[in-house]
This record gives structure tokens, C-alpha cells and sequence, in this order.
């Protein structure tokens, strides 16, 4: 499998054939985006920062789009979709919020979970019992999602093996930097992109990965 960063949330992911991009960036977006094909695309929230899928439409190339929560499998890959909450693009202060759905995916033998734009670290208990036996935790870690310490607090919970913060603006950000402060992770070195097999997990506890965006 590998993981390759491409700012904001976006992220693909492909492993022999086959490829799947997380919360792509819309073209209508301020950040930029990246365009290839992918296989399957998951959606957290219907917003441009996250629901690009014409990106991930390229060439013979047209993704099965998940934008919401469910049980679904494709081509072998086992996904479930769990509804929580966002509050990112609305107006602080505002009382709404928007869903964001936190995605569980099974693949090669083993589990990502992707939290998408989660601005809360209290997940309802069934949905943190689902979440058991985290290979890779995807969580965002600021700009108006998660506060870094938040996002570390609920890292914890999840006891994943690997941790890939998202969702900052560069390696130099503040926010990045809290978090691995917080993480006691400070001297990790970013890389391009993440080789990874199952057998490469074994005998890991919450180690922080940062991915630089492509």
C-alpha cells in the first residue's frame, strides 16, 4: 500500500491496481487540488474543501463515490461509514452543524480509519467500539477542525499503530507542531510518501507519521 498526502484532507491511497482517494479537493476549493484517477472515492463532508470528485474522475477512471454512512463493499474492500458531527465552514459561534461521516476501511489486512473533518473528540460509545483495532488513524489536527490537543486526546483513545495528522497548513504549522509536541514526537522527519504492508505494523503503539502534501 501507499499513501500519498495531497494537502488539506485529501489523500490517495493504492495498493496493486487499484486506487482510493479520501476527501478530495473541489476545483470551486481555495486549496489546491490534484487530479488523477481513483477507483473509489470517499466523501466526509459535502463541502469543496472535501467533495471533489470530478479530481478523481480521469481518463477510463470513475469512482465509486461513498459520501455518507453505510456498509458498503467494492472489489474486495470492506468500508463502514459512521455519522458524527462538523461545525467546519459554518459561522463561529453557530449552534448548526453539518455531518461528517468517519470512515473504517478494511483492505489487505488492514484497518484505516479516517476521521475526516471531526471537530469533536467525544465519540459516541458504539461508534468507538466499531472503531476497535486501528491499523491507521487519519486525524485532523487544526484550521477548524480538531485543536491539536483534542486530536491527540482522541488518537490515544483509538490506540491506533500508526498516526497520520492531516488537515494543517504545512510542516512549519503551528498546529502540526502542537500536536507532536503533544504527542512527544517533535523530532519526527516528514516524508514523501508512505510504503507501507501489514507485517510493517507489528509491534507499533500510536507512531506519529507526517506526510509531506504533494
Amino acid at each position: 500500500m501507499i499513501i500519498t498526502y495531497l494537502g488539506l484532507e485529501a489523500f490517495k491511497i493504492q495498493f496493486g491496481d487499484t486506487v482510493i482517494a479520501f476527501n478530495p479537493i473541489a476545483k470551486e476549493s481555495k486549496h489546491k487540488g490534484a487530479r488523477f484517477g481513483a477507483d473509489i472515492a470517499l466523501v466526509s463532508l459535502n463541502d469543496k474543501d472535501f467533495n471533489g470528485v470530478e479530481n478523481v474522475t480521469h481518463g477510463e477512471r470513475a469512482p465509486f463515490v461513498i459520501s455518507g454512512p453505510g456498509e458498503y463493499e467494492i472489489k474486495g474492500i470492506f468500508i463502514k461509514g459512521f455519522k458524527g458531527e462538523s461545525r467546519y465552514g459554518l459561522e463561529a459561534g453557530s449552534k448548526d452543524s453539518r455531518i461528517n461521516t468517519i470512515y473504517n476501511v478494511s483492505l489487505e489486512g488492514m484497518n484505516l480509519c479516517f476521521l475526516g473533518a471531526l471537530d469533536s473528540k467525544d465519540l459516541p460509545a458504539e461508534t468507538k467500539e466499531a472503531l476497535d483495532d486501528i491499523d491507521i488513524l487519519f486525524v485532523p489536527v487544526g484550521g477548524g477542525v480538531l485543536s491539536p490537543a483534542a486530536a491527540y486526546e482522541l488518537s490515544v483513545k483509538l490506540e491506533p499503530r500508526l498516526i497520520i495528522p492531516m488537515h494543517y497548513g504545512g510542516v512549519g504549522d503551528k498546529a502540526l507542531k502542537v500536536f507532536l509536541k503533544e504527542a512527544g514526537e517533535e523530532e519526527t522527519k516528514p516524508v514523501d510518501k508512505l510504503t507501507l504492508k501489514k507485517k510493517d505494523l507489528e509491534g507499533k503503539e500510536g507512531e506519529v507519521v507526517v506526510l509531506l502534501a504533494q
